[in-house]
């Protein structure tokens, strides 16, 4: 079974792989993956390279060109796989197509911020309304190469709101793994 995970910035998406790769998914990063191809470029890391090169790289292969990659890598390690930050539809329909399911997290905004926040530090935004204003940017396009994290949420098998603790979310995320491997079962 493979799990991609979509959401808001800040919402817990990393969180939400971890604790799949805890159970025993193995983790497939999309950041990762379009970083390794910065580094190749001899670009800085930063988030606006990254979607910017993550972009050139839809638009240049193709708008799932990254999750084909990631699910052959996937498939390779075998298992149960957790496909983490979803951004695209291209990305979503091509891990839906292939049987995968699709997990969306979303919380409140401010809390959202303070997140963001606390893992970027300065190189991250540093007032609520540069992050809206980011977060923006990834939310809606027409362009199949670019981020449309909005349409991708809405294409979820399941969603969840992660304003509360980790333990929260940690039985968030076992309710929706039960639930999608009964979907599963039935494919």
């Amino acid at each position: 079974m493979i799990i991609g995970i979509t959401g808001t910035l800040g919402a817990g998406k990393t969180t939400a792989a971890n604790y799949l790769k805890a159970k025993g998914f193995k983790h497939h990063s999309v950041r990762a993956f379009i970083a390794k191809e910065v580094e190749k470029r001899g670009l800085p890391i930063n988030r606006d390279t990254l979607v910017d090169v993550g972009n050139i790289l839809r638009r240049e292969h193709g708008p799932a060109h990254i999750i084909l990659a990631l699910e052959r890598e996937a498939a390779k390690a075998g298992g149960h796989a957790v496909i983490e930050s979803i951004r695209a539809v291209g990305e979503a329909q091509e891990l839906q197509k292939q049987g995968a399911f699709l997990l969306a997290l979303n919380a409140n905004p401010r809390l959202r911020f303070e997140r963001a926040r606390l893992l970027s530090g300065a190189t991250g935004p540093q007032t609520f309304e540069e992050f809206i204003a980011q977060e923006e940017r990834e939310m809606f396009s027409t362009d199949p190469n670019k981020q449309n994290i909005a349409a991708v949420m809405l294409r979820a098998d399941y969603q969840i709101l992660n304003n509360g603790t980790m333990a929260d979310l940690e039985n968030q995320i076992d309710a929706a793994t039960m639930h999608l491997e009964r979907l599963f079962q039935k494919v």
